[in-house]
C-alpha cells in the first residue's frame, strides 16, 4: 500500500466534513486540498482561522500516521503554533503542503504550508506530534 492509500484509507471524520482530500503523500511530504466554503468562512466570507488550523492538524497529523515506528499505536497532536499571513476567499481551494522538520521516536514536529491555488501564502503552522507507544 503506498503512503497516499494508506491515508486515503483511513477514517478521519473531522477531515471528511472540512471536505479535505489528500492529492499526494510520501514520508517527506503530504498534501490536502480544501475548498473554502461558506460554513468554514468567518465576516467578509473569508477562511476562519480554526479551520486553517484544522485543515493544517489534519495534514500534519496523517504525515505522523505515514511515518509511525512499527511498534506505535496512533498518535496525538501535543502542541501547534499558526502563522497567519494572508486570506483565502470563499470558493477559493486552500491547499496544505506538510513537511518534517524532526521524526524522532517519541515526537515528530511538522511544518505545514497553507496556500492559494494561486500560490499566496495563507499561514504556516508547526505542530509537534506525540508518538503513542
Amino acid at each position: 500500500m503506498t503512503p497516499l492509500e494508506k491515508i486515503n484509507s483511513l477514517k478521519m471524520p473531522f477531515a471528511e466534513l472540512k471536505g479535505v482530500s489528500f492529492t499526494e503523500a510520501s514520508q517527506d511530504k503530504v498534501v490536502a486540498r480544501m475548498l473554502v466554503r461558506p460554513e468554514l468562512c468567518t465576516l467578509g466570507h473569508i477562511l476562519h482561522g480554526g479551520a486553517v488550523m484544522a485543515l493544517a492538524d489534519s495534514v500534519g497529523a496523517a504525515a505522523t500516521v505515514i511515518n509511525l515506528p512499527e511498534e506505535a499505536k496512533g498518535t496525538t497532536t501535543i502542541e501547534s503554533k499558526t502563522n497567519f499571513i494572508g486570506p483565502a476567499k470563499e470558493g477559493t481551494a486552500v491547499i496544505a503542503t506538510a513537511t518534517p522538520v524532526h521524526r524522532g521516536r517519541r515526537t515528530q514536529v511538522w511544518q505545514t504550508r497553507l496556500e492559494t491555488e494561486e500560490g499566496k501564502l495563507v499561514a504556516v503552522v508547526t505542530q509537534t506530534q506525540m508518538v503513542l507507544l
